[in-house]
């Protein structure tokens, strides 16, 4: 971009910003308008309505307090956002995170919005969050913060309303505890309040794999487009969660082999592949991939210099930042977290050939599942394994085909195509609908 169009940009960003952020300090949310205003340009008529996707619809900021094993009271600062409802229910996650922010829960709710739409399944975005490290909590602490937080928000989510799920720091119990939270205050069970919950409970097979199978899927077909041959691909992936640990595993299943791997305990490296089975065994008995025995430790920084065809960021948003994206080298970048490029290193990495598929498409397999799980609930009749996966392969692999068509036709990045056909479908709903009263 030319610096006539960034100053362009970031007044119109500003214009946008709401009183309760800092104008100075955007955080996520400031990421997520300059996404859209690239997204301006393209959208005809449809513009008009643009600034319906810089302001959400509804927040809710809640105090968690709850008694802990030691008698004394502490509150946690708790939200839940729904940016927009115009093509359906709100849909999206909770997260506990002790540096969860508005802005962090704000951006996550918007994208939750573009990635509905870029999928094509009938919701809107919403998102949630608590400020709290969960590791510092008790079983029991745990359960009460997750039934106090749901019972806060009650008033604003439901099966027909908004469907929260899992994220990071959540998990099947946090879900299975909202469900009965929500139920009990509702008289009666509504297992479809939430997605993401154990089986036993109305959860919907292949909902755990879902996103990490979706990555597996997007990358697939973006390395085909280029000429990357899966079989011996070198696969690096930052995350080694649900996410990045089953689209490890995938990948190696497919050929590929898997040279380095980054998590918040440190990084591994090794050229002739890592076993991710035995990374994820090894994961799950001591927390993380640090001292591994079975790969070369290496830093943090060196991680984003390693050699590879297929990059997967699946931690957190703002890793791959201008400090770390001209020293990265890969031929893909696909996004497994949310927001993990900034606009900056979005256009650093274009400049330098490297082709990112987005987040909104690339880690939409997990949504997808979870309104499989939603239309299950909701008919009482549940398909096989099989069926999810089938559907969600077809699913992700249309969504993918749509998106790089249009990309191709219009000279945009994957990213902002991946907007153009979102956004047309969300402000085509509000026009049809109009503005009542």
């Amino acid at each position: 971009m030319s610096s006539q169009q960034q100053a362009a940009q970031s007044a119109s960003t500003l214009q946008s910003v709401p009183s309760y952020l800092n104008k100075d300090d955007l955080g996520p949310w400031g990421n997520y308008l300059r996404q859209v205003d690239r997204v301006a340009p393209y959208l005809g008529s449809l513009s008009r309505w643009l600034e319906t996707l810089k302001r959400p619809k509804r927040i809710l900021i809640v105090d968690v307090p709850i008694e802990l094993d030691n008698g004394t009271v502490a509150h946690f600062e708790g939200y839940r956002v729904q940016h927009n409802v115009s093509r359906g229910p709100g849909k999206g996650g909770v997260r506990y995170h002790q540096d969860v922010t508005l802005s962090e829960v704000m951006a996550l709710s918007a994208w939750m919005s573009v990635k509905n739409a870029a999928v094509n399944v009938p919701y809107g975005g919403a998102k949630g969050g608590i400020r709290v490290d969960p590791r510092t909590l008790s079983r029991g602490e745990l359960e009460r913060v997750t039934r106090r937080y749901t019972s806060e928000i009650g008033i604003i989510i439901g099966p027909n309303t908004d469907i929260p799920a899992p994220d990071v720091n959540t998990n099947e119990q946090i879900m299975a505890w909202m469900m009965d939270t929500y139920s009990m205050n509702q008289g009666q069970t509504a297992t479809g309040v939430v997605t993401g919950k154990p089986i036993a409970l109305g959860g919907s097979l292949g909902r755990r794999e879902a996103t990490g199978r979706g990555v597996f899927v997007v990358a697939s077909e973006a390395a085909r487009r280029i000429g990357v041959d899966i079989e011996g691909a070198r696969i690096a992936v930052q995350g080694f969660g649900n996410v990045g640990g089953i689209a490890a595993r995938l990948f190696q299943e497919a050929g590929s082999k898997l040279v380095a791997v980054q998590d918040h305990t440190g990084s591994l490296y090794k050229s002739t592949g890592i076993d991710a089975v035995a990374l994820a065994d090894y994961v799950a008995k001591n927390g993380g991939v640090g001292g591994f025995p079975e790969a070369d430790a290496v830093t943090n920084e060196e991680f984003w210099t390693v050699e590879s065809d297929i990059l997967i960021p699946a931690a957190l948003e703002n890793q791959i930042t201008e400090k770390n994206a001209g020293k990265i080298k890969t031929k893909i970048v696909v996004e497994g977290a949310n927001g993990p490029t900034t606009t900056a290193a979005d256009d650093i990495l274009h400049d330098r050939g490297i082709l990112v598929i987005p987040d909104v498409v690339a880690n939409a397999g997990g949504v997808t599942v979870s309104y499989f799980e939603w239309v299950q609930d909701f008919s009482s009749f549940f398909w096989t394994e099989d069926e999810i996966n089938q559907r969600l392969e077809r699913v992700m692999r249309e969504a993918f085909a749509a998106v790089w068509q249009v990309s191709s036709e219009q000279k945009v990045s994957v990213r902002t195509a991946a907007f153009i056909v979102a956004c047309k479908r969300i402000l085509e709903a509000r026009e049809l609908r109009g503005l009542y009263p």
